[in-house]
């Protein structure tokens, strides 16, 4: 009996010290052995415990639940079709309506994680509230073992030593682990940044357009959780893109709204978002994931422009000393175009293809939104004609004319939109401060019948504070002996005096070194190109007795001229070949310099490593042959200059000709050799080579 009171004891000692460790949910599925051993990258927290690490953390999990019971669908259906027992059909039937029903709840709950946008929100020191701005959530991807697919890929394509390139593969995997849980700040982004570049010289390296290497790239919808799977690398760079847009979005929610650094801050976020997904919708299409459709990734777009553009208003409403009526109006206005676009973001989102992916919260938010601001500018225009004292000047009466219009289909139902007298500019206010509680009270309506945003307790004060002002300042208009009831006034016209441009996302920001860079250049050792294995080419040569050869370009010098019944030719050296080598140094990186300078210091004896290339589609006429080549003596290797062949062979890089044969070549003919990799400027920024990528 003892012994089993010890052990409960000690279960619930163990379940106390479980209590006051702190929470480490893990934001990715959980790890199998190959991924218990990645090393930390900066800018990645897998085990971070803030609310929106664990929100994550319940979306990757309703994604794999997602996925489950979408196998378990596919599978009732494909038993349902094929069983003909009458008993085995009912019982499939009810199995499947039971999945079916577990899947729509489990899309309905991450509807709900996706409407959980009130721990995203900053929050001023002073306490005011504010309407909670729409962040989006991260992409959820899977674990995948690159190891043998690129190490047989090294071996048959480059044919070089696979071990070799351990440690490269494992830090590529390395950093894409580290990538799929991103800290919510500048460290983060730079990481999603980073490997996003990183995948430039991967695609170029691995990824051949006429094969697969059975590498399957696996993302979940952020919106509706459904999992989808391709091969080519323009999918994993539209999600990380992704990825790093809902990042900035998180991040723009976040700022502190009471100071106008932090607005400043949300604004600038805001807008590389929407550039970024902009980005994803001109240079991407037919995309198998529902939130990188166009439809969709424009309304994402138009929603981040919305919130920049509320954050500007928000600027214009920081406390500050009263306002003078040109000031209200100008607030006014703002509010009226931040409600006009909310409107037609609204209208945009109703479109089927688009209301059935998009969180129905979101649509209800930007409803109220609508209504809220366009009682906002009503309550400017009012609150700014109620305190006016004095004659309007002209500036003043000219935006009154042109900032209200008719009611479409009616007629004017204020006299004059531009008073004449006190007595017309307090109807007027009075008018307008109406429609603004009638308009509040809209929204509050709007608030009740929202199920999910009855939680957020911040858009109720926010709502209830603009409903009291507005009634406040009503209420100074009423007298006892007033019986002119208020009728609706003009409407307000939008207008703002900011200008938004979106921002392209700065890949060159964030630079990253190649890491199998010892593969040799890109531009010419890639999966686009192919050359024959590598050859060893032993050269001895006697005493007095030319190379018969001379090298062109860099990394990797190309063997030209090589001379008739010569050294070279005879060993097997031919016209277009590239020198990877000579004896034990690699020369892929090398100049044409180097190559000159390691072939002199060779001597008489030397093995160089040859590889041929193999795209030539067609043959390529013969040149005629250069003189022969003299004896090489220590005169002939000082008198080696950086003119010694006119070539016409095209330049990797513009740099002189080195040569190794003869310098009496005056009135010869210029050779014209192929070179099947023409290299234009390098450059180290992937935007330059994604613009014509297509998602198959």
């Amino acid at each position: 009996m003892s012994g089993i009171q010890d052990r409960f004891n000690s279960v619930m000692k163990s379940f106390a010290r479980k209590e006051k460790q702190p929470d480490t949910e893990v934001v990715a599925d959980e790890p199998n052995d190959k991924e218990s051993h990645f090393k930390r990258v900066k800018g990645s927290d897998p085990r971070a415990a803030t609310c929106r690490g664990k929100l994550q953390h319940k979306r990757s999990k309703l994604n794999q639940d997602i996925n489950k019971h979408l196998l378990l669908r596919q599978g009732a259906e494909n038993l349902l079709r094929a069983a003909e027992n009458k008993k085995v059909r009912q019982a499939v039937a009810l199995e499947l309506s039971f999945v079916t029903s577990n899947l729509q709840y489990l899309r309905e709950e991450l509807s709900d994680l996706n409407s959980s946008v009130e721990i995203y929100q900053g929050q001023d020191n002073s306490g005011t509230p504010y309407i909670p701005m729409i962040p989006f959530g991260l992409k959820e991807t899977k674990y995948i073992d690159f190891g043998d697919a690129f190490k047989d890929f090294i071996l048959e394509h480059y044919s070089e030593d696979a071990e070799k390139y351990i440690g490269s593969i494992q830090d590529f995997t390395d950093i894409r682990q580290a990538m799929r849980t991103p800290q919510r700040n500048q460290n983060g982004l730079a990481l999603l940044f980073e490997y996003y570049n990183q995948l430039y010289f991967i695609e170029r390296r691995f990824f051949p357009p006429d094969r697969s290497l059975g590498i399957h790239f696996e993302w979940y919808d952020s919106l509706t959780g459904l999992p989808s799977c391709q091969r080519t690398v323009a999918f994993e760079k539209a999600s990380v893109l992704f990825n790093m847009a809902a990042l900035y979005s998180q991040l723009a929610a976040r700022q502190e709204r009471g100071t106008q650094e932090g607005l400043d801050s949300a604004v600038d976020s805001y807008l590389r978002a929407a550039g970024i997904y902009r980005y994803i919708l001109e240079n991407f299409s037919n995309a198998p994931s529902r939130d990188l459709d166009a439809d969709v990734l424009d309304v994402l777009s138009n929603l981040l422009l919305a919130q920049a553009k509320e954050c500007l208003l928000e600027k214009l409403l920081l406390p500050q000393e009263k306002l003078d009526l040109s000031a209200q109006l100008d607030i006014g206005q703002e509010a009226a175009q931040v409600s006009e676009t909310y409107h037609r973001l609204r209208e945009q989102m109703a479109a089927p293809s688009v209301q059935e992916s998009l969180p129905l919260s979101w649509q209800q938010l930007i409803h109220i939104k609508e209504v809220y601001y366009t009682a906002l500018s009503h309550h400017h225009f009012g609150v700014g004609l109620l305190e006016h004292e004095g004659p309007l000047t002209r500036r003043v009466a000219d935006t009154l004319q042109l900032s209200q219009r008719d009611r479409e289909g009616q007629l004017l139902s204020v006299e004059h939109k531009v008073p004449k007298n006190t007595a017309q500019k307090e109807y007027l206010a009075k008018c307008h401060l109406h429609e603004a509680i009638v308009l509040h009270e809209e929204a509050m309506r709007l608030y009740r019948m929202a199920r999910e945003l009855k939680k957020r307790e911040m858009l109720h004060h926010v709502l209830r504070l603009g409903l009291d002002l507005s009634t406040e300042q009503y209420t100074l208009l009423q007298r006892e002996d007033d019986f002119d009831e208020p009728v609706d006034p003009p409407v307000i016209t939008g207008s703002s005096k900011y200008q938004l441009s979106l921002q392209a996302p700065d890949f060159s920001r964030y630079q990253v070194a190649d890491l199998f860079r010892s593969l040799g250049p890109v531009e010419v050792f890639s999966a686009h190109h192919h050359w024959s294995a590598p050859r060893a080419v032993h050269i001895e040569r006697r005493a007095g007795e030319g190379l018969g050869f001379s090298v062109k370009m860099e990394a990797p010098v190309v063997v030209v001229g090589v001379e008739p019944a010569g050294l070279a030719e005879r060993v097997g050296l031919k016209e277009g070949d590239y020198i990877a080598g000579i004896d034990d140094e690699d020369l892929k990186w090398a100049s044409h310099t180097d190559v000159v300078a390691h072939i002199r210091r060779a001597g008489s004896q030397f093995t160089l490593h040859i590889i041929t290339p193999m795209d030539k589609t067609e043959p390529t006429p013969e040149p005629p042959r250069p003189p022969a080549l003299p004896p090489l003596s220590d005169k002939t290797w000082g008198s080696l200059s950086s003119s010694g062949v006119s070539s016409g062979v095209s330049s990797r890089k513009p740099s002189p000709a080195s040569s190794l044969a003869s310098q009496n070549s005056k009135g010869s003919a210029k050779r014209h050799s192929w070179n099947p990799f023409k290299k234009g400027p390098r450059s180290d920024h992937p935007e330059l080579y994604s613009s014509n990528v297509v998602l198959r």
